[in-house]
């Protein structure tokens, strides 16, 4: 089991090495950083343009979403625009959910995956499934037992934000990892 989670953590550790060298020419579209506003307040010390060095536009997440628990392990692991893979910037929270499972064996906790709101009824239930047994997978991979763990999926049904837009969107593309 240890072997197994230090393979894995190596694995991200390189995977991330590699792409932090990787760059790219390619221009970004203009509009995703023409400073369109966040769709919550603006948070403390936060730039109320919605973008970051770089010229890339960030994503405002709210303060009170929930994203962590007491421990300050995030609870919800964020995807790109139609796609389930789970990203290494959530490599830790995962390693973290997985020791405190691990330690608690009777513990058990429910993946709740979501969708933004472009595609059809169908197909995003079954991309916030894909979504939900991600992280499950990768969980597992750490040594957590199946028997503690419930991937669901909410599909586009229980957005954490309202509207439309990028900014909107990436908050609802997620996983939420809930004790049960």
């Amino acid at each position: 089991m240890n072997f197994s989670r230090t393979l894995f953590v190596s694995a991200v550790s390189a995977a991330v090495l590699t792409l932090a060298g990787c760059g790219s020419s390619v221009k970004l579209d203009d509009q995703a950083t023409s400073g369109a506003a966040p769709i919550t307040s603006a948070t403390p010390g936060g730039d109320a343009s919605g973008t970051s060095s770089g010229n890339v536009a960030s994503v405002v997440i709210p303060a009170n979403d929930g994203a962590a628990d007491a421990s300050g392990l995030t609870r919800v692991i964020y995807f790109d625009f139609d796609s389930f893979v789970v990203k290494s910037e959530f490599a830790g929270a995962i390693d973290g959910h997985a020791k405190r499972l691990n330690a608690a064996k009777a513990k058990k906790v429910i993946i709740e995956g979501h969708t933004d709101e472009r595609g059809g009824r169908e197909y995003n239930l079954a991309l916030g499934q894909k979504r939900a047994e991600a992280v499950q997978k990768s969980l597992t991979l750490l040594g957590v037992s199946g028997e503690q763990i419930e991937a669901v999926s909410f599909g586009e049904e229980r957005a954490a934000a309202q509207g439309s837009g990028e900014a909107v969107w990436a908050q609802n593309r997620r996983a939420e990892i809930k004790d049960r």
